[in-house]
């Protein structure tokens, strides 16, 4: 056993494994939802053209893709329906199959390309489930909302003054001006309730009476809402770094300004020491003011890198998004970025590396701007935001003496703010008897150790496995941690759970 596992000899069991596929899911049904939860999957290939290599992967894994139509408005199951996509790549053994396992891998965003890495990193366990990977709907191929946006993403800084949030404010308000052109009814219905009665059509017509489920970031709050809407159909639950419930929504960012500053300092440390190779400073105190001064310098005037001006709402979130691994690679790869932000800042222009190509190529073009409508189309539809736009300013500034470098991303304006539509229904009070494995890492940045605390006493008889690692989504991840990954696929191999919660030791190379 890993070093640092601290487990007793008892072990609490799971429900048992779920029947073959084929098996009689329900009941008939008396809420016209039966015609759903009973039609025939068509299992066709995956790849929908030679462009599409997210369909040959697929393919090439041996799985098999479906449609599987659903209601868009529940409460009125004979009016418009859409389709979800799905992929399964089928349990292959040896050993008897374990049953379906749904899987999610968070942002919110598509799944349907998951089954076979995950079947990489479950080990012995990954070929005893058929493994089912899902878009949820307003991503990838289930009905995308796509509103032409010119960004990835709706996440962008309050910046270093009035000006900076003024643009952000304007920013935020014509991604959801785009979105008010769409289509308001299908608005409308996108929520994490929806999607998570889509999996349950889904596990119908699957013929499966239980699902096992795998979900990471969002997807612990998409499985967290399933478990409560849909007691007693889960067997298997592992739940990777944890949402919040109750701070899911437009706000879900507010809060993560501590861990981000935290990680912001160990990276500090870390490329200090290697002033030699980076030259941003040969102290932790040194490499922050460095940063400090890049985002100063952006808010003056937008920094030039290659074909991009990079100002002081985009600087912190290229940040923001590097600090969710603390392996060398990750580190070096943000110290690359920053190298080339001092040089645009020095010399009045650089090109990037391509790390930094693709990552500002998704930030500040369009190329993936359905990624971010359809994910705001969830986000927005789960919650409803404050519209006033003052009481934004004043949180950011509230927040920016104690975190001046994400104080202003956590607490900016979104989207959510001016959103077309509003909720159909309030969103789901998570709470409940679930034996699920949870893991969390005590430096996460996205979800924070907190976050996953208050899920797990939410979720009664959960069991929770920590790490003291700065990494986000260890498990999926693949995060080098034998500790956490032979806990966990060991739980999904034999549905034991641990005796109580463990600790993990970190098992990372020692870094000089």
């Amino acid at each position: 056993m890993a070093a640092g596992m601290a487990v007793g000899a008892a072990m609490v069991t799971a429900a048992a494994a779920v029947p073959a596929a084929g098996a009689s899911a329900a009941a008939p049904r008396q809420d016209g939802l039966g015609r759903f939860y009973h039609q025939p999957l068509r299992w066709k290939a995956c790849a929908l053209g030679e462009d599409d290599q997210v369909g040959k992967d697929l393919d090439k894994a041996g799985a098999r893709c479906a449609d599987v139509t659903v209601p868009l408005d529940y409460a009125r199951p004979d009016g418009r329906t859409l389709t979800v996509a799905i992929s399964r790549l089928r349990a292959s053994g040896p050993g008897p199959r374990l049953g379906t396992m749904i899987i999610n891998g968070g942002g919110p965003g598509p799944a349907i390309d998951m089954p076979p890495y995950m079947r990489g990193v479950m080990g012995e366990a990954g070929s005893r489930y058929d493994l089912v990977g899902l878009d949820p709907r307003s991503l990838g191929r289930s009905a995308p909302v796509d509103c032409g946006w010119p960004a990835g993403t709706w996440i962008r800084s309050a910046g270093e003054d009035r000006r900076s949030f003024d643009r952000s404010v304007a920013f935020a308000r014509d991604l959801a001006a785009r979105c008010a052109g769409k289509d308001q009814e299908l608005l409308r219905h996108i929520s994490t309730r929806n999607i998570a009665r889509d999996i349950d059509v889904v596990r119908g017509a699957l013929g499966e009476r239980k699902v096992s489920y795998n979900g990471a970031s969002y997807g612990t709050y998409l499985g967290s809402v399933y478990a409560t809407m849909f007691p007693g159909r889960l067997d298997r639950v592992l739940l990777d770094s944890s949402v919040d419930p109750a701070e899911w929504g437009p706000g879900l960012l507010a809060g993560g300004e501590d861990a981000n500053d935290r990680a912001l300092g160990d990276w500090a440390a870390w490329t200090a020491r290697r002033h030699a190779s980076y030259g941003l400073g040969d102290t932790r105190e040194a490499v922050l003011a460095t940063v400090r001064g890049l985002l100063a310098k952006a808010g003056r005037e937008p920094l030039s890198v290659g074909r991009f001006k990079v100002d002081d709402g985009t600087l912190p979130l290229v940040l923001f998004d590097n600090l969710g691994d603390d392996e060398d690679a990750a580190r070096a790869s943000l110290a690359e970025s920053a190298g080339v932000f001092r040089k645009a800042a020095a010399e009045g222009s650089a090109e990037p590396t391509k790390d930094l190509e693709e990552e500002l190529t998704f930030l500040l073009t369009g190329v993936e701007g359905f990624y971010g409508s359809g994910q705001s189309a969830i986000v927005c539809g789960d919650r409803a935001a404050d519209g006033d736009v003052e009481g934004y300013w004043r949180a950011v500034q509230r927040h920016r003496a104690k975190s001046p470098v994400f104080g202003p991303l956590t607490y900016n304006v979104n989207p959510c703010a001016f959103w077309p539509v509003k909720p159909a229904e309030p969103a789901t009070e998570v709470g409940g008897r679930l034996p699920a494995l949870m893991v969390a890492a005590t430096g996460d940045t996205r979800t924070t150790y907190e976050a996953n605390e208050a899920l797990h006493r939410l979720l009664g008889d959960s069991r929770m496995i920590t790490l003291p690692a700065n990494v986000h989504a260890p498990y999926q991840r693949g995060y080098p941690n034998r500790c956490v990954r032979d806990r966990v696929n060991d739980y999904l191999l034999t549905g034991r759970l641990p005796a109580r919660d463990l600790t993990c030791a970190p098992e990372a190379p020692a870094r000089s």
